[in-house]
């Protein structure tokens, strides 16, 4: 048995009897809700199945590949899985499947902000309290059992899982590096106590038609008096035989370290992650810039939306997935593009790094007849980032939260 199904196969069950059968004239059976680990492999893709089935008709949820989620949550694929506390489970009523969450403990972010927190994430639920009650009050027994004092999320192993409950836009269209979920998610979890801990917004960002006059001067200056410039690649792979995939995801380890929930990437999950993402990026939407010493100091990646190639997809490579993907990736139009990652050393964030990023990619924008682009989640209080945008046309219209309880 692989060993991501032999932690903790402690079965929990929930019996609920619901209003109407207390109420009828003959005796009824409760139904009953069984909240148990992922043990097998076929259960684990019944988890992955689960989200995908949920959505299948919602014009405005992103699915998940099958694949991706299934190397994200098997041991031997994910390294954060190596360094992790977690258990998968699986919650169902009368031998259907009707809900999952993982519960996580990550360590190094506990130890970094001093709380014990179990985290709960891959979070889905049919409308029925009683299920989502079952599956939270797992994780909060899980997490007790192992001396955690507090439940927060949705969060995942690292920032490269999706987090953040959409708590406003939910008739937005999604991204593929965000949760979708239904409006009684946020719901259920303020009436079982959970309160917010942190809260992100999102962005639609209108690509001008001309680089700013001020953006020009400022990177001007930051070539003259630093010694930035901007590196050119000729491939994606150059960027990781040259180094630079790593120094990248280093980069992101300085630049994100004191952002809610974050965790320093290992070397093994840097590596994970370049296998993973560097090959599906388009060269000329990945901008980096580097200082005299040839260090990096500063980002930005970007995609085409492949929102509408997934629902296509419909959570499956096989067998036009891949096709729709793949349209979408490298398409000679993109109306909308997504901004994964923007990053800057702190040693760069107040002396323009930002002017010279812009005045690279907004080019490269307009050659795709790009209109708007996605910010993504940004943490709320999160004001370097945010005045990024200070001058963009902007609409704020999405809105997110980690929600959190004391268990002690």
């Amino acid at each position: 048995m692989p060993a991501v199904f032999e932690n903790n196969l402690k079965y929990y069950s929930y019996f609920y009897r619901p209003v109407s059968l207390l109420t009828a004239k003959h005796t009824a059976s409760p139904i009953m809700i069984t909240v148990s680990p992922v043990s097998t492999r076929k259960e684990l893709k019944e988890f992955i199945k689960f989200k995908i089935q949920l959505y299948a008709d919602n014009p405005y949820a992103v699915p998940p590949l099958y694949a991706d989620e299934i190397e994200a949550l098997l041991e031997g694929r994910n390294p954060a899985l190596d360094v992790y506390d977690h258990q998968v489970f699986i919650a169902r009523r009368d031998g259907r499947v009707v809900g999952r969450v993982a519960a996580i403990i990550n360590h190094v972010s506990n130890r970094k902000t001093g709380k014990e927190f179990v985290r709960f994430g891959f979070i889905d639920f049919i409308e029925d309290f009683e299920v989502a009650k079952a599956l939270l009050d797992t994780v909060e027994r899980w997490g007790r059992e192992r001396g955690m004092r507090a439940i927060h999320g949705p969060l995942g192993f690292t920032d490269f899982d999706p987090e953040g409950m959409l708590i406003h836009g939910f008739d937005e269209l999604s991204t593929i590096a965000c949760i979708y979920n239904h409006p009684y998610y946020p719901e259920f979890l303020r009436r079982m106590g959970f309160r917010k801990d942190a809260e992100w917004v999102e962005y639609k960002i209108s690509i001008p038609g001309e680089i700013p006059d001020k953006y020009r001067r400022i990177a001007e200056t930051v070539r003259q008096k630093y010694g930035f410039r901007v590196l050119r690649f000729k491939k994606i792979s150059d960027i990781v035989k040259q180094g630079y995939g790593h120094k990248l995801f280093r980069l992101l380890n300085v630049t994100y370290s004191e952002l809610y929930g974050f965790s320093e990437l290992t070397e093994e999950m840097i590596d994970y992650y370049i296998r993973k993402y560097v090959p599906l990026l388009r060269i000329e939407l990945v901008t980096l810039i580097a200082d005299e010493n040839d260090e990096l100091v500063a980002f930005g990646v970007a995609l085409p939306s492949l929102s509408r190639a997934m629902q296509k997809a419909r959570g499956r490579m096989f067998p036009l997935g891949a096709w729709h993907l793949l349209r979408a990736l490298k398409s000679k139009r993109a109306e909308v593009c997504d901004l994964m990652l923007i990053a800057a050393h702190p040693s760069a964030q107040n002396i323009g790094a930002a002017a010279l990023l812009f005045t690279e990619m907004i080019p490269q924008f307009q050659k795709l007849g790009t209109i708007y682009a996605e910010s993504n989640p940004e943490l709320i209080d999160n004001q370097r980032i945010r005045a990024l945008w200070s001058n963009f046309e902007k609409v704020l219209h999405k809105r997110r939260a980690v929600f959190a309880k004391d268990i002690g």
